[in-house]
């Protein structure tokens, strides 16, 4: 992240509330700017290359690839992208294996607006990992 500029967000969540509530909340948010919202995987694998965001938070059930695939597909489409995964619950071997495919962090979406602000920005702190 450059010089003051904001860390730019897509969001993929299939929850047209959730998502929309999501993308109001981290807008109030100075450093953080959402430039894409879509509802599942495979558009996610379509905008991100021409978005280029630092971060893409990805719901892990998603209609048609799962989070693990777009997780995966993301990091393959767009190797500089970091990928934090929201889950309404998450068991040990679906996080493991969202690791696996990529994802820096893994929170459930119970958690406080902060604490995935917080992934958000150490996400695009992190970057993504090298080779």
């Amino acid at each position: 992240m450059a010089g003051g500029e904001p860390i730019e967000v897509v969001l993929v969540e299939d929850n047209d509330v959730f998502r929309e509530a999501l993308e109001l909340m981290l807008e109030v948010t100075p450093d953080i700017k959402v430039v894409g919202a879509v509802a599942d995987g495979e558009a996610a694998l379509e905008i991100c290359p021409r978005l280029d965001p630092d971060v893409v938070l990805v719901d892990y059930r998603l209609p048609g690839l799962d989070g693990v695939e777009t997780t995966a597909g993301l990091r393959y489409a767009c190797p500089e992208v970091a990928v934090v995964v929201l889950t309404a619950s998450a068991e040990t071997g679906e996080v493991q294996a969202l690791l696996e495919a990529g994802a820096i962090a893994c929170l459930t979406k119970d958690r406080g607006l902060d604490e995935i602000i917080g992934a958000i920005r150490e996400a695009a702190g992190r970057g993504a990992p090298i080779g």
